[in-house]
Formats: structure tokens, C-alpha cells, sequence
């Protein structure tokens, strides 16, 4: 039998994967509940993206794949590096840094228990 799987994606991010990482490695195997709950006490900045994204990827399986909410879980959660973005900071004497602007792709993939 195939299982059935349901997932979301958020492409360019405005955050550094690795501060997603972080965020993620908290509720990775988690149930989508209690995940949802750990995402919206922690104070980071990539939790609500995250947040955001499991409730998706939630909605995804139950409207599109008819799959019970109570016994979804997370059973892939990862954050790669995207596109990064370059601006230049002036500095003394003419000369200039230059800024890099990070993004991530988030995915996240749920399964039914």
C-alpha cells in the first residue's frame, strides 16, 4: 500500500537556515499538535514561519488528502540554504563591506500514525 504523505513549502524565507534549524530540530517526530504548541511559546524568530508552515502542510492533508488531523505527525522537517541576496555597506576611506542577505526553502512533510 502507498502511504500517504502530505507536505508544505515555503521558498525564500528572509532568515538564515541555520537559525531554522534550530527551531526545527525542536519538533521534528513530533505530533502536529503538540508541535504546533512548542512552535507558539518558543521565542525565535523562525517560529511563526514555521508555525505557519505545519498549519499548511496540515490543511494540505486534510482537504486535499483526506487524512485524520488527530494522528498526523511530523515526519520530515528540513531547511536549506536559498539564494543569497548581496548589498554593499559603504565604509571608511572610500572602500565598502559587503552584506550578505540569507533566505532558506522550508519543507515540511507530514504522515498519518
Amino acid at each position: 500500500m502507498d502511504e500517504k504523505i502530505a507536505r508544505a513549502e515555503l521558498r525564500h524565507a528572509r532568515i538564515s537556515a541555520r537559525k531554522v534549524k534550530i527551531v526545527i530540530d525542536l519538533i521534528r517526530g513530533k505530533k502536529v499538535k503538540e508541535a504546533i504548541a512548542i512552535l507558539k511559546y518558543t521565542n525565535k524568530a523562525a517560529a511563526p514561519m514555521v508555525e505557519k508552515l505545519v498549519k499548511s502542510a496540515m490543511a494540505n492533508a486534510v482537504n486535499n488528502h483526506q487524512m485524520d488531523e488527530t494522528k498526523l505527525y511530523i515526519s520530515e522537517i528540513y531547511a536549506n540554504q536559498g539564494p543569497t541576496m548581496k548589498r554593499i555597506m559603504p565604509r571608511a576611506k572610500g572602500s565598502a563591506n559587503r552584506i550578505r542577505k540569507r533566505t532558506s526553502h522550508i519543507v515540511v512533510v507530514l504522515k498519518e500514525a
